[in-house]
């Protein structure tokens, strides 16, 4: 063989792994990124079943809690602002006020001892706490899938790739409020 037809070999060589290693990272990238959407689409799923549930309990509570339509109001416009949340944001910010309603629901709860007894509230709040720890799961999820896609743009292959599909930094993570920070203050009075 002579030289140049070796050269020639080695240079198309050279230019199909390249190549295969773009188009490999084009393919993970991808992926990447939709992991971190079906997580997100996790997170929603089980938002919008705490909003299912958030009439069927405000409905067993309303009779009970003449006094208490502060929160229930509170917690009818969040879940109306979160079913009307556009970005990921918008939705994270709703579902973290919704959270800190809910509490404040299940406080004022304390105040009513038949309430508490009722079967149909028993069993809303024990599905309601369920949904709750799945949100908590589901979130936990989606940071993973976030920090994982963000991680990966950031290395210098990633981040060729990510710019070569129109791709960049992920989604905000879906952090604790302000307010979760705070140490309950509890109280035996």
């Amino acid at each position: 063989m002579n030289k140049g037809l070796k050269v020639l070999l080695i240079v198309l060589g050279v230019v199909v792994r390249l190549g295969a290693f773009l188009i490999k990272g084009l393919n993970h990238v991808v992926s990447k990124h939709e992991n971190v959407a079906a997580a997100w689409a996790q997170v929603e799923n089980q938002l919008q079943r705490r909003n299912d549930l958030i009439p069927n309990l405000i409905s067993t509570v309303k009779g009970y809690m003449v006094h208490e339509r502060e929160v229930l109001t509170e917690i009818t416009k969040l879940r109306s602002r979160w079913s009307a949340a556009k970005t990921t944001g918008e939705k994270i910010e709703a579902a973290q006020g919704m959270t800190g309603a809910l509490g404040r629901l299940l406080l004022v709860v304390e105040r009513y001892p038949d309430l508490k007894a009722n079967q149909n509230f028993l069993t809303l709040q024990a599905q309601l706490e369920g949904t709750e720890n799945r949100i908590a799961v589901e979130r936990m999820r989606y940071n993973n899938a976030v920090r994982d896609f963000n991680r990966f743009i950031r290395t210098i292959g990633g981040s060729i790739v990510a710019r070569l599909r129109g791709l960049s930094k992920s989604e905000v993570y879906f952090e604790a409020e302000e307010a979760a920070r705070e140490v309950p203050r509890v109280s035996f009075e």
